[in-house]
Order: structure tokens, then C-alpha cells, then sequence
């Protein structure tokens, strides 16, 4: 809200000087105007994000009865406007357990949990959570889903070579750079090329130019993982 209020003063400061007084008041009426519609947006995706934390919450406290202290935040909605949230197809939320003590650190074991989105989930109403289906991984599970899409999205085909190189690297647009300089280089497709791989029962796996493209069996819904969050989430894997 400071920054609302910031931008709002700007804009006052810039307006003419010699404005006649109507002018001047519609003028500041269409900044408020605008500066009020920019703040019901944040203020929308806020209130998301409280909503969606809240049932992966929930969720997790249904589904995963052992998991006693953990820490949920998600991966999304920092700094994202409503229309780049109603287009996404997946919610990602980082869980990490730790010892309970007094201002404890988070050192225990992490997990992901994907909340995979179908059409029409975001509404004038909020989240619409019956057109969520959630699924939880832990670092292995990744592992596994990174070297299947490495393998789909390269000539590379050795899993053990792979891996090591996925656990020694970085994943960036174009491919998995290692400090060793033995990187992965993924294929150049045009936006419309897809290659596909049947990772498991529920989901295949699909590569396409910066994302990683999931195909959900059951509901036949195809979610893409941006570039920008495969690579947080690596991140949090694995480094830190």
C-alpha cells in the first residue's frame, strides 16, 4: 500500500501546473481511479495466496498424518498480477520440516507440493479448489522427473551420467550447466514441437521450448512448469 501511495504523489507531481480546476480534478479523479484498481489486483492476489497457502495446508494436515512441524510457503505469487495467475496451470509450494524448538531453523527434510490447475480455477470468487488436484514429491521424486525430462529434451541418454550431472549443476534455459563444464544443452524446438515421454502411470512427461510439460492421465489436463520455476525448485533441492 506505501508503494500505491508513493506512485499516487508521483503522478500528482507531474500534472500540469497550469491546469484549469476541472481539468484538475478529472485528471487526479482518473489516477485514483487507476491507483485503486491497481491496488484491488494486489490485494486480490494476496488474498489468493492466504487462500491457496491455507488448503495446501489443509491438505497436507489430511493427507500426510506423520508430517508434525513443517514449514508451507508457495513459489507463485510473489510479485505476479492476477491475470499471470488465472493463465497458470500449477501452484508449487515449498514444505520443509524442522525440530521444534525455540526459533527453530528449517534443516529437515523438504518436499514439493504441486497443486495442477484446470480451466476456470480463478473466478471473480477466488480459487475454486475442486479444480485443483494436488501432488506431493519429495527430492527423489524430482530427481526422477529431471533426469526423464533431460533425457526427452537431449541426446543424452545415460541416467547415472545424468544425474550426477543434475546434482553438480544448475538448470538454465538452455539446458544443465555443471561447474565441471559438462553440461546438458537441450534441444532448439519451435513453440509448437513437443517431445513426450510416459513417466508413470499418472503423468507423461513433455518437453518444450523453456517448460516442462505435464499431461495428467486421469483428468487429461496438459500443465506447464515454467523454466523460471523448474529451476527455483531445483534450487531448493538442492542447493542451501
Amino acid at each position: 500500500m506505501k508503494k500505491i501511495t508513493l506512485v499516487f504523489l508521483v503522478l500528482l507531481s507531474i500534472l500540469p501546473k497550469n491546469m484549469q480546476s476541472q481539468g484538475e480534478g478529472e485528471a487526479i479523479a482518473a489516477v485514483a481511479g487507476g491507483l485503486i484498481a491497481i491496488g484491488a489486483g494486489v490485494a486480490a492476489v494476496e488474498q489468493m495466496k492466504e487462500q491457496a497457502e491455507l488448503t495446501a495446508t489443509q491438505w497436507i494436515l489430511e493427507n500426510q498424518p506423520n508430517l508434525e512441524s513443517f514449514s508451507l510457503k508457495t513459489l507463485d505469487f510473489d510479485g505476479k498480477k492476477l491475470k499471470d495467475m488465472s493463465s497458470a496451470s500449477v501452484m508449487t509450494f515449498k514444505i520443509q520440516e524442522f525440530e521444534p524448538s525455540d526459533k527453530p531453523e528449517l534443516n529437515g527434510k523438504k518436499q514439493i507440493l504441486f497443486g495442477f490447475t484446470s480451466y476456470g480455477w480463478i473466478s471473480e470468487y477466488g480459487i475454486d479448489f475442486t479444480k485443483v488436484k494436488w501432488h506431493l514429491i519429495d527430492a527423489d521424486e524430482w530427481m526422477n522427473m529431471m533426469i526423464a525430462y533431460a533425457k526427452v529434451s537431449s541426446d543424452k541418454s545415460n541416467e547415472n551420467l545424468i544425474e550426477e550431472t543434475l546434482r553438480d549443476g544448475k538448470i538454465v534455459n538452455k539446458g544443465v550447466k555443471t561447474r565441471k563444464g559438462e553440461d546438458i544443452p537441450f534441444y532448439k524446438l519451435d513453440g509448437d514441437m513437443y517431445l513426450v515421454t510416459d513417466y508413470s502411470p499418472e503423468m507423461k512427461i513433455i518437453y518444450n521450448e523453456k517448460s516442462l510439460g505435464i499431461f495428467l492421465k486421469e483428468t487429461r489436463d496438459l500443465v506447464q512448469i515454467s523454466r523460471g520455476a523448474i529451476i527455483d525448485i531445483h534450487e531448493f533441492f538442492y542447493e542451501g
